[in-house]
């Protein structure tokens, strides 16, 4: 009888940390994008699968669950989706959040609740998370202001189009592209840098629309700090015949802005490595769950593609990557 009572003390406690099955590992992972959309959160969860992937190859069972809001500026949902995983009981969440504030009570909740949140993409004003794991986006915003400084000889008049309020991870890359034009390029004028392209392609193209109305006759350069705050100027510039007449920086890949750039239409953007991003931050929040020790803070780096580097093996990788 001991014996059988022994074998069920066990079974119990594979139980508990397996997330409902015994004999074996198993976790449910929430993975919760800010869109599901635009070309950088497919390839997010592409990665998130392949971690999830070489798990079950290691014989620990990972069930991602992916779902995300239907627009990438609603906070709202993001925050219901968090919610109803946390009652559904999961065991992690991987959270890329809309707002760095808005979504700091939700995530604080579920961690009340047993299920620890791994951050990724942008970052969340709270010290209750396991880990970030995200580009150094200042450090991104920073590498777009050394390329259109240098190329525009350092002078000229530049528009800085945001993206969208609360969004820290685009925040920091307008910060970090402020402060090198700043204090790199002085003779540099920043002729707007406060209007938000917002959530959509369209959404940005209308805002650029509106920028080039009012200042495309005394603009030199550009830049937009995401895919689809990019994807709107360039279309803009398209829709006036300005593209390849003023020096434009983005940031995030497309095909667009591939074939922009082998057009002279662009004359760089920035990338990260989605990937690489929803890759380790499911690695990290499993890790945690396999009580391995977690870095707090996760570089995925990020890279100034041009005309000149852009065939080169590292640039194709994260130009082009899996979807």
């Amino acid at each position: 009888m001991k014996r059988y009572v022994f074998l069920f003390s066990i079974s119990l406690t594979l139980l508990a940390c397996s997330g409902g099955q015994s004999g074996a590992k198993k976790f449910t992972i929430a993975v919760i994008p800010k869109g599901t959309t635009h070309q950088f959160w497919k390839s997010v969860y592409a990665g998130a699968k392949k971690s999830a992937d070489d798990y079950k190859a290691q014989g620990i069972d990972v069930d991602l669950i992916w779902k995300g809001p239907l627009r990438e500026d609603d906070r709202e949902q993001q925050i219901q989706v968090v919610e109803g995983f946390v009652s559904q009981g999961v065991n992690g969440i991987v959270l890329a959040p809309l707002d760095n504030k808005a979504l700091v009570r939700p995530v604080e909740e579920a961690k009340k609740a047993n299920i620890p949140t791994v951050v990724i993409d942008s970052g969340l004003d709270s010290d209750q998370i396991t880990s970030f794991a995200a580009t150094d986006n200042r450090k991104g915003g920073a590498m777009a202001a050394e390329r259109l400084g240098a190329l525009l000889a350092g002078k000229g008049k530049v528009i800085m189009m945001r993206y969208a309020e609360g969004s820290a991870s685009t925040i920091d890359r307008e910060e970090g592209f402020l402060e090198i034009m700043k204090s790199k390029y002085p003779n540099i004028e920043l002729i707007s840098t406060n209007q938000y392209a917002g959530a959509t392609r369209d959404a940005a193209q209308r805002t650029a629309e509106n920028l080039l109305q009012q200042y495309g006759d005394q603009v030199d350069g550009i830049f937009t700090s995401n895919e689809s705050s990019t994807w709107g100027m360039l279309l803009a510039l398209q829709s006036r015949n300005q593209a390849g007449k003023v020096t434009f920086i983005g940031f995030d890949s497309s095909q667009p802005f591939i074939d922009a750039l082998k057009n002279n239409q662009m004359q760089g953007f920035v990338v990260q490595s989605p990937f690489a991003i929803g890759e380790l931050g499911v690695k990290a929040m499993v890790d945690s769950l396999l009580g391995r020790p977690v870095e707090k803070r996760i570089d995925t780096g990020v890279m100034m593609i041009t005309p000149d580097n852009m065939n080169t093996p590292e640039a194709q990788k994260l130009v082009n990557p899996p979807v």
